[in-house]
Formats: structure tokens, sequence, C-alpha cells
């Protein structure tokens, strides 16, 4: 008798073949595919009556520059999608990595599944990963006028630019950071009479 992660790795490999690079971790199955055949590989995720992936749970953006101290040596960016079959009762994650690392770019998948519209929003607001076929791609968590994407590991932790109301010229004004460094010294504070 095999068991269901065994029923749901083989019905992988019978419906995408060569087009994925199948591991499976911890119980859990993560698909990698090239960005090439990702759309096609997520419609068939969806479509193949033997795997039936009819609910996209979450995508997100990646930055792989710093990942293991450093090692890292292949692409930087991925989006990292995780889709549920409800009639199957299994899960799997498909990681599919931007061919450029300057301008990262994959398909976008709002036409297999809509909830997937705010997820690739996010991703680029955060990431700049452009999502190919999306029909409303722009910033949804940062302001419109912002600079860069803060979740890549090289944005800088206090930003490019701050924001103010200026008195004098009666609106907001941008202007460069500000930030003075300062050393924090832990506070220590001792009860005499603690614990008795």
């Amino acid at each position: 008798m095999s068991t269901q992660l065994e029923v749901l790795q083989s019905a992988l490999a019978a419906a995408l073949g060569e087009r994925v690079t199948t591991t499976v971790a911890l119980g859990e199955v993560t698909l990698v595919v090239k960005a090439v055949d990702y759309y096609n590989v997520m419609q068939t995720l969806r479509d193949n009556a033997a795997l039936g992936f009819d609910q996209l749970i979450d995508l997100c953006g990646v930055d792989y520059s710093t990942y293991g101290e450093g090692a890292w040596d292949g692409l930087r960016f991925a989006a990292v999608s995780h889709l549920l079959s409800v009639k199957h009762n299994w899960r799997v994650r498909v990681r599919v990595f931007a061919e450029d690392d300057e301008l990262p770019v994959v398909a976008s998948v709002t036409s297999l599944w809509r909830v997937s519209n705010w997820f690739e929003r996010e991703a680029f607001d955060m990431y700049g990963i452009i999502f190919e076929g999306h029909n409303d791609l722009r910033r949804i968590l940062t302001d419109y006028g912002f600079m860069g994407h803060p979740f890549r590991k090289d944005f800088p932790v206090s930003g490019y630019v701050e924001m103010r109301y200026d008195e004098a010229q009666k609106r907001v004004i941008y202007q460069p950071v500000t930030i003075d460094p300062r050393e924090n010294v832990p506070r220590v504070i001792r009860e005499e009479n603690y614990g008795k």
C-alpha cells in the first residue's frame, strides 16, 4: 500500500515529466520550474484531474541573494506558490526563479487563480518581481512615490527618503533620510527583593 505522498509524487511525475524538479522534505513536496514553463505547469496542476490543485493559497516573492550566508550561487529572485487540492487533500509548493536578476520577470497566474492578483502585486511592490500578463501591476503596500523595493536584501534599513509635513509649504515633502547613528545601551532594572 502506498502513502498519499507517494501517490502525489507519481501523479506529478506522470503529468509534468521533465518540466519540473521535485524535492520532498519534511513530508512536503516542492516543485522547481523554469520561468519559460511556469504558466503551463501551473495550468496543468490546476486542470489535470489526477492533480486537481484548484486553490492557490499563497504566492510570495523571495530574495535569495544572502541565502545560506552568501553561499547561494543561483538566480536571485523567485516567486513561491502554495497550492491545495481539496478533492485529493494534498498540497504542493511551486518555486519559479526569474531568469534576470536585474529585471526579474515571471508569468502572471491571475488568469488561472484570481486570488493571485494581490499576492503578485505585493511581490512586485516588495521585491520588484514583474508578473508578465498581470492587468493591474502597481504598488499595494508602499506609497506610489516610494523608491525601491523594501524586502530586497540590498535595500537600506533606513530607506532612501522620508516624508514629513512642511508647515511653510503647507504640504507633505520628501527629503533624504537624516538618521544619526546612535549607540543603544541596555537599561537594567534591579529590584532588591525580587523573588523573595
